[in-house]
């Protein structure tokens, strides 16, 4: 393992245009799901597995994420403080908005928050449902222990993203695949680690706040046999749409 904690990067900094009106007044992370904000169930499967450093980004009503959780202590999410008094969770703010006027995309936002993060992190959109997936320190270890730049964690594919994204081979590795290639695709469930050495070919720290798509660089990865990945099959939706929202809160679960 890397000799400092590894970190976690939640993307929140997106429009949510999709969603609208609900996210005209409210940044969709913060859109409640079954009791509590969306938001709220990354953070606590991520205080679960044993991750509490935390950097979120911002831009579209960005100043309601850090109110959010400035309201809240460590203990809501079933940490104590330490023995100086100190909370155990640690949440540092990439504020794309502030900075640069808007979201940077999922990659330029990386890039941009890298300085808050280690060599190693998970990153993971604010704007999905996953309740059953656990962040493990084994699955980080093993990351680390390896060489590759990114590992992935696919899903079947829902019925708004039938042809999927990436291609799985039997030896584990993540496959950029043609179109028209009659393999299976899945799709991306926006759940991954990273080596900071993917996001190289952008200026470190994007000082100048460029925008840059997360998707050709884990394809130019991949054809270097650089990304690995896994099917995750448990309960997983992104929450894209106000019917997918209200389907959500509609659910009861044992």
């Amino acid at each position: 393992m890397p000799s400092a904690p590894i970190k976690a990067m939640i993307m929140a900094a997106g429009r949510g245009e999709r969603m609208r009106p609900l996210t005209d007044t409210t940044p969709k992370p913060l859109l409640p799901v079954r009791g509590k904000p969306l938001i709220d169930w990354q953070v606590a499967a991520l205080v679960r597995g044993g991750f509490t450093g935390l950097v979120i980004n911002t831009a579209w009503l960005g100043e309601q994420i850090p109110a959010h959780f400035s309201a809240l202590s460590s203990s809501h999410f079933g940490l104590q403080p330490n023995q100086d008094g100190r909370e155990q969770l640690s949440i540092s703010y990439s504020h794309e908005g502030v900075d640069f006027g808007g979201a940077l995309e999922t990659a330029g936002g990386i890039a941009r928050a890298l300085p808050l993060l280690g060599d190693i992190f998970w990153v993971l959109a604010g704007d999905v449902f996953v309740p059953g997936f656990e962040f493990t320190q084994a699955a980080a270890a093993r990351f680390a222990a390896g060489n590759k730049l990114a590992h992935l964690w696919l899903v079947p594919n829902p019925a708004h993203n039938p042809k999927g994204d990436f291609g799985l081979g039997p030896d584990g590795l993540a496959l950029n695949l043609p179109k028209d290639d009659p393999q299976p695709k899945f799709t991306y469930s926006t759940i991954g680690l990273y080596r900071r050495e993917l996001f190289d070919s952008l200026p470190s720290g994007n000082p100048q706040g460029l925008k840059a798509p997360l998707a050709p660089l884990l394809r130019t990865a991949m054809d270097n046999q650089a990304v690995s990945a896994e099917l995750y099959e448990g309960a997983w939706t992104d929450v894209g749409t106000p019917a997918r929202l209200e389907e959500l809160n509609q659910t009861i679960t044992n």
